[in-house]
């Protein structure tokens, strides 16, 4: 009572909704999809609407188009609803698409589980040739890759005789070897396949004011997004030194006592260059816009209408040479992983165009990254990166759980 006296006259405290789960996946090589739709059948219970949303360019619609040749969309429906249109350019999903999502009862969860298993079981040698040739250009595109296949098929009776009348039978003022054209109608869903349905929608992206996307032209814009799997690009930098992430981002080692590593983390066309602090200024000068730092791109036209870059200091202090961190993130051009030394302390200066976000993530994504590198590139600051192998899905952990 004595609560509810205080709480008088003040409006309902309302609680966020509840995180049911974060998968790992990728859309565009199938890894971990399987999995998303197992979990996504078993939370969704068939009560309601589903709406995929995000920032421009985080991939919904490429999610869209696997999810509607999965498992989760009726099985007719991708015969029938246009593939939705993935552009580079923010906000190019202009329609609100949607499919009709598959009723997950216990008799097609149980087939699709026997077809995960069935899958699963396949190495690659008893692949078909043209699922092959799919895996492997997969494998060129991102480490982690899966398989996306489908349990339900819209099968054609063999009984049904298909024949159009028109083309039987003519008039007397037809000519029999020019017989009309059959008239093409567009295939739709009946009633009784939709008056219940579910749906499954694709959003138009969420504009990031912040967002250094909204700055670049169209093709620039592919430049920055990573259409295939990012190779991190180690540095060492001693304090005076700086690192540039194109014309996009600029990064200086102010103070320190000894040297720090710099991982990069952001789409492999966009160049990163090391120099030192006295001549930073006039490279950028004298370079932006051009091929040297390629993004932006246009000469002197270009960066009349582009934000000059604005400053940040960041203090750090080093974990160990194993370990970041945390993560400067320069907008959406990437984000660099700084590893210093334990107790080191780091005096850094982070640039990116104004009016853009700069963050600084503690801790940070990938802690390790800087392990992964290679051997030391020789009169250069930078360390070779090996490309690891292809991970390929075993769809029996995703599926039967």
């Amino acid at each position: 009572e004595e609560k509810a006296s205080r709480n008088k006259g003040k409006a309902p405290h309302l609680r966020p909704p509840a995180l049911v789960d974060i998968r790992l996946v990728s859309a565009k090589t199938g890894y971990g999809m399987e999995g998303l739709v197992s979990r996504l059948q078993r939370s969704w219970k068939c009560a309601g609407d589903v709406y995929l949303l995000g920032a421009t360019n985080s991939g919904k619609s490429t999610l869209f188009n696997t999810l509607l040749r999965s498992d989760y969309c009726k099985s007719r429906a991708p015969d029938i609803i246009d593939r939705a249109t993935v552009s580079p350019w923010p906000g190019t999903t202009l329609n609100l698409l949607k499919f009709p999502i598959i009723n997950p009862t216990c008799d097609r969860i149980f087939r699709r589980q026997e077809r995960l298993k069935e899958e699963a079981a396949k190495t690659e040698d008893q692949l078909s040739i043209e699922e092959k040739k799919y895996l492997n250009q997969l494998k060129k595109q991102g480490y982690l890759v899966g398989r996306v296949g489908r349990t339900f098929q819209q099968q054609k009776s063999s009984t049904e005789i298909d024949f159009d009348p028109d083309m039987l039978s003519y008039s007397m003022d037809e000519d029999p070897r020019d017989p009309p054209k059959k008239h093409e109608e567009r295939e739709e869903f009946t009633h009784n396949e939709v008056k219940d349905a579910r749906w499954c929608f694709d959003t138009p992206g969420i504009v990031k004011e912040d967002c250094v996307l909204n700055l670049l032209t169209e093709k620039e814009v592919k430049l920055v997004l990573p259409s295939h799997a990012i190779v991190p690009r180690t540095f060492i930098l001693k304090p005076g030194m700086v690192l540039f992430l194109a014309a996009l981002g600029r990064i200086d080692y102010l103070e320190g006592e000894k040297p720090a590593w710099f991982s990069v983390l952001a789409s492999n066309l966009l160049p990163v260059h090391v120099t030192t602090l006295s001549n930073a200024d006039t490279i950028y000068e004298k370079h932006t816009a051009q091929e040297f730092l390629k993004v932006p791109m246009g000469g002197e036209e270009r960066m009349k209408e582009f934000p000059p870059l604005v400053p940040q200091d960041i203090t750090l202090k080093g974990i160990g040479t194993t370990e970041a961190v945390a993560d400067i993130k320069l907008s959406s051009a990437g984000w660099v992983a700084v590893t210093a030394h334990a107790e080191e302390e780091l005096l850094l200066r982070a640039y990116t165009p104004k009016g853009t976000a700069l963050v600084v993530r503690e801790p940070p994504l990938l802690p390790y990254i800087s392990t992964i590198r290679g051997a030391r590139i020789p009169g250069t600051p930078a360390y070779r990166t090996k490309k690891p192998p292809s991970f390929v899905e075993n769809l029996r952990t995703t599926g039967s759980r």
